[in-house]
Parts: structure tokens; C-alpha cells; sequence
């Protein structure tokens, strides 16, 4: 079984980093396969709400920036693993364009999946941004692993990361809470509505 880690600072080599290579040794350490994409530090669209991907699944239409690339790994993992440092008390705009660009157009690929999210901050911010990341996993079936206590790491400076210990040690029990999921369920999806049909509803009707 893998696991899909996206490394969602424009630092390739920063905090996030340091937290998500916690992640992927301990996972490797639990017998669970993971890779590590950065989602680098180019322009990434946002959606325009075209809804052109529905005349071409499984892809955003727009293919000029890493969204279609990431996406595309959504079919071989078995769960998913995000991180992005704190802006604003916000994740990374760029990872939050990706997540739902690619969950609108790939979704099929990916719900169900076992899923969590990782913020990391200089002071504070860190509940708001990690909560943010977490609401996409709830409306796609995903189970929401959590840790020892929130999933969040300190630091400022790149490297900083490798000194909050708490940080560290809560990276690895997510780790082992991620892949003893995984392995008890055979990494099989969870089944959310199972074959009942979607009835979709609007709290605004015509009298």
C-alpha cells in the first residue's frame, strides 16, 4: 500500500518538509510505501468554475501547471497526506487551488481514502489553516486520521522544524495511526453512500 504525501510550500526544502519527512520514515517503518510530490513554486491557476472537466474526467481541463500531474497519482495511492505552511492563518493558496481542481475533476480516483492534513507555522494560525485543509476530506468520504494532538508543526527559520520534538513525536504517531488504518481495512475505500443514489438539495426553491 502507498500513501500520497503533497508537499504544499513553494520551499522545497522548508518546515512542511521536515514534518512530512517524519510522516513518510515512520510509514516506511510501519511497512507502507509513500511518495513525496512537491508541488514546486510556479504559477498555479485557480478554478473559474468552467465545469469543462465534466466533458473530460478525471482532469482539470487547464494543463499548464501541476494540478493534472498530482491528480493523476490520486488512482495508485491508497491514502493521502497534504502540508502547507500557515499564511494568513491560511494554507497555501496554491495547494488549496490544487485540492480543488483536482478532487472536482478527479474525484472518482480519490474518495474514500483515507486522508490528513499537516500545518506548519512560525506562532499561529495553524488550527484555522489545518481545519481548512480538512473540510475537503469530509465531503469526499475520506476517513480524517488524527494524531496525538493536532497535526501541526512550529518553526520559522527552514530547518526550525527538526527542534519541536511535540511536533515531531505527533507527525509519528500520525504516521502509525495512518498505516494501522491502512492495514486493517486492506486499504479498501470507505463506502460512503454505497449504491444510494445522491439527492442533491438547495435550501433556496421556487413557491
Amino acid at each position: 500500500m502507498k500513501v500520497l504525501i503533497i508537499n504544499g510550500s513553494p520551499r522545497q526544502k522548508g518546515n512542511t518538509s521536515v514534518a512530512l519527512a517524519e510522516i513518510a520514515k515512520t510509514l516506511g517503518e510501519d511497512g507502507i510505501d509513500s511518495e513525496t510530490v512537491w508541488i514546486g513554486n510556479q504559477p498555479v491557476r485557480g478554478c473559474i468554475a468552467c465545469n469543462q472537466c465534466s466533458n473530460h474526467p478525471g482532469a482539470c481541463i487547464f494543463n499548464d501547471d501541476i494540478c493534472n500531474e498530482i491528480s493523476a497519482k490520486y488512482a495508485s495511492a491508497d491514502a493521502l497526506i497534504v502540508g502547507s505552511p500557515v499564511y494568513y492563518g491560511q494554507p497555501n493558496g496554491a495547494l488549496l487551488s490544487i485540492i480543488q481542481r483536482s478532487f472536482y475533476s478527479n474525484g472518482a480516483n480519490i474518495a474514500g481514502k483515507p486522508a490528513a492534513a499537516v500545518a506548519v507555522c512560525r506562532r499561529g494560525g495553524a488550527t484555522a489553516a489545518f481545519e481548512t485543509l480538512n473540510l475537503p476530506f469530509q465531503m469526499m468520504d475520506m476517513p480524517v486520521i488524527g494524531s496525538q494532538y493536532w497535526n501541526i508543526v512550529y518553526g520559522r527559520e527552514p530547518g526550525q522544524a527538526a527542534l519541536d520534538q511535540e511536533g515531531l513525536q505527533t507527525m509519528r504517531a500520525l504516521a502509525h495511526n495512518m498505516a494501522w488504518l491502512l492495514k486493517a481495512t486492506g486499504g479498501q475505500p470507505a463506502p460512503g453512500r454505497g449504491d444510494e443514489p445522491w439527492t442533491p438539495m438547495h435550501f433556496i426553491r421556487n413557491s
